[in-house]
């Protein structure tokens, strides 16, 4: 099953909006998929979640506003304010749902290699002769 991108309406309901704009949440969605598609390609069937988050986040509040004070009136907004983004745990979540990230093992073991065990030896196999001292 290939990865099937969030509607306007499924963005409506992550925000627990009862009326949103279709064509600003759309937009925001198809930009959502592109920043996810800039970590991994092709997009994990459940990155649906990281797409209505990071489109949500845009949505809600588009210039990043992080300080509010109602009167009179005083905003702060981050260096680079504004548009969409991907957060550190954004990134990880996507790389997690793509198998990847994650705590891995090398087998250094060749595919040839033959599993019988090598003692103790088989002396039929080297033949009688000896040094001195070794039977």
């Amino acid at each position: 099953m290939a990865f099937v991108s969030p509607t306007a309406e499924q963005l409506g309901m992550y925000l627990g909006m009862a009326e949103i704009d279709g064509d600003r949440a759309d937009l925001l969605i198809q930009q959502a998929v592109a920043l996810a598609q800039s970590v991994v390609r092709p997009l994990p069937d459940d990155a649906s979640a990281v797409v209505l988050s990071v489109a949500g986040r845009a949505y809600v509040n588009p210039q990043q506003v992080s300080y509010e004070t109602i009167g009179p009136m005083s905003v702060q907004r981050p260096t680079g304010s504004g548009g969409l983004y991907l957060t550190k745990a954004d990134k990880a979540a996507l790389k997690s749902l793509a198998g990847r990230g994650g705590a891995f093992t090398v087998d250094p073991t060749p595919a040839s290699a033959d599993p019988s065990p090598t003692w103790p030896i088989d002396e039929s196999h080297f033949g009688d002769e000896f040094e001195p001292g070794w039977s």
